[in-house]
């Protein structure tokens, strides 16, 4: 017979998570004179993504999953692009993220995916600066660090060591202690090819002998010609530097 859960007071553990989303909110904005830094300061060792003092509200993703396993990470979907996000003992998590003028949205999920919450927001600035490219990488195991490198048509190298790029692409923070994820983004992608690879720098190999790595690579964003690829990569040994799609933009 399958079990049942009790009432709350007899057995907590059955309870829902509560997921709320504190920013972003829900409707209409203008972004304009916000501050809004693309790359974050980086602590080694890190203990999770830091938030950079001073960043607006406006480049924030922050909450709560109340009640929810946090050896677990839960699940966040930005415009259709999913990743784990780190929740803090409290079941907190913050995270900074550059995002484009018009509709964005943003899902929060549970650790077991069973409670979420969603918000809708439309950023009216015009001016805004618009990624039209982007490369997230993620991957599924704690205590391990995965690194992403971008090479671009012009010979530019975007990893942890070079995060930006002279033409104003790079990579948003540098994440050392699991999940991910890290996201390059390009305002002005150079015309012609591109490597995206993954490196396994090390981690807690003795607790998941593979570590599956997902790379989503979307361009043109939030527009009528928007393209997204994701693919995923198994990992087994540190140091082990997999290449993982070559393309052409646009």
């Amino acid at each position: 017979m399958k079990k049942s859960c009790l009432p709350l007071l007899l057995l907590p553990a059955c309870a829902l998570a509560q997921v709320s989303i504190e920013s972003p909110k829900s409707g209409w904005r203008n972004s304009a004179g916000s501050v809004e830094q693309y790359s974050q300061e980086v602590n080694y060792p890190a203990s999770s993504v830091n938030m950079q003092r001073g960043q607006g509200e406006t480049a924030q993703i922050r909450g709560r999953i109340a009640a929810a396993d946090k050896s677990k990470p839960g699940k966040l979907i930005v415009n259709g692009v999913a990743m784990p996000i780190q929740l803090q003992e409290d079941g907190s998590f913050a995270r900074p993220y550059s995002f484009g003028a018009g509709s964005n949205s943003v899902e929060v999920r549970a650790p077991d995916g069973r409670s979420r919450a969603r918000t809708q927001f439309y950023d009216g600035y015009s001016g805004k600066t618009r990624s039209r490219l982007r490369v997230v990488l993620s991957w599924d195991s704690p205590g391990t660090d995965v690194d992403l490198h971008v090479v671009t048509p012009t010979g530019g190298h975007s990893w942890y060591g070079n995060r930006i790029l002279p033409d104003g692409s790079g990579l948003d923070v540098d994440v050392t202690t699991g999940y991910g994820p890290e996201i390059y983004s390009s305002p002005a992608p150079a015309k012609g090819n591109y490597h995206v690879y993954v490196n396994y720098y090390g981690g807690n190999s003795e607790q998941q002998v593979i570590t599956l790595a997902t790379v989503s690579i979307i361009s043109n964003e939030n527009t009528p010609s928007e393209r997204q690829q994701t693919f995923q990569v198994p990992l087994r040994a540190a140091g082990e530097l997999t290449l993982v799609k070559s393309f052409v933009y646009p």
